[in-house]
């Protein structure tokens, strides 16, 4: 019987155990679990890739502008800025996160990493991660494969839902997944790769998820930025053997047990923080009003 994903500690001792990689455990699980052959396996996450890279130069070319208006071409206008903060790399990290999720706010096509709300986040890092690296298809698709991995014992453990455990169980669970990657394809280990995932998701303990209006686009998209660049510190930090003190699994643990004390107004339901201020309230009443504006009129023959 193949691998579970109950924990990572059991992940570790399997992989161990068995003397294959964490990714070929996913491999495992993928096709004892799911039914799949791994040839089908390997397709999938190829077109995946071909769909995040198609995502992040969608977005980057083509008008972002969303129907109420809070998404305007964020991720040109940031890649375009004359200064980069730190580095051209970075700006670039920033702006190819922000492109595919602004994509996914425009009703473009996007690939779930693990969802939706977060779906630039591992498209912004592994575009640029390979760009910077020169890292091989092989190993971009065999590190989705063990981000896929971590995915199913976040969701396990805790939850890659919003409306369960908020902003941190979605935007969260992608950067420890992207953390992760980055890991493996700059060949660390995986002490090196858990502790990435841990200290990544202790940065994001407790965000909430508060969608103005509603609708998965503000503070979703620059969240998805935010969190692309915390997966890339807590990559580093991670491969350069610092401890994450508290082992990954109690620290997933840990945003199980907050996602479920959340107050429910945090909880993708716009009934709070971002959403409840004035000007959140204001622009859900304006997307109100002009939805009621443009649906047809069904009486009329």
């Amino acid at each position: 019987m193949a691998f579970l994903f109950e924990s990572f500690e059991s992940w570790k001792n399997y992989s161990v155990e068995k003397k294959i990689s964490l990714h070929q455990v996913a491999m495992e699980y993928e096709k004892e679990q799911r039914g799949r052959t791994e040839k089908e396996i390997w397709d999938g996450l190829a077109n995946a890739w071909s769909v995040m890279k198609d995502a992040v130069q969608t977005g980057l070319e083509e008008d972002m502008t969303s129907r109420s208006g809070m998404i305007n071409n964020g991720a040109k206008k940031v890649y375009n800025y004359p200064k980069p903060v730190l580095s051209k790399e970075f700006q670039n990290l920033i702006s190819r996160a922000l492109a595919a999720k602004e994509v996914n706010s425009c009703m473009g096509r996007i690939v779930a990493a693990p969802t939706a709300g977060a779906s630039g986040i591992m498209p912004g890092v592994l575009y640029t991660l390979q760009e910077i690296h020169e890292i091989e298809d092989k190993k971009i698709l065999e590190a989705m494969l063990l981000a896929a991995g971590i995915a199913l014992i976040m969701e396990q453990k805790a939850s890659i839902s919003g409306a369960v455990g908020g902003c941190q169980a979605e935007t969260g669970t992608a950067a420890a997944m992207a953390a992760g990657a980055i890991v493996y394809c700059l060949d660390g280990n995986t002490d090196q790769i858990f502790n990435a995932v841990a200290i990544t998701v202790q940065c994001m303990l407790g965000l909430v998820c508060d969608p103005v209006a509603g609708l998965v686009e503000v503070p979703c998209v620059v969240r998805n930025a935010s969190a692309a660049a915390i997966a890339n510190s807590s990559a580093q930090i991670g491969l350069a053997n610092v401890s994450s003190v508290i082992p990954v699994d109690e620290v997933i643990e840990a945003m199980g047990e907050i996602g479920a004390s959340m107050e429910t107004r945090y909880k993708e339901t716009a009934l709070g923080g971002l959403a409840a201020t004035k000007t959140g309230q204001a622009i859900a009443k304006k997307v109100l009003i002009r939805d009621i504006e443009i649906m047809p009129d069904e009486g009329v023959k």
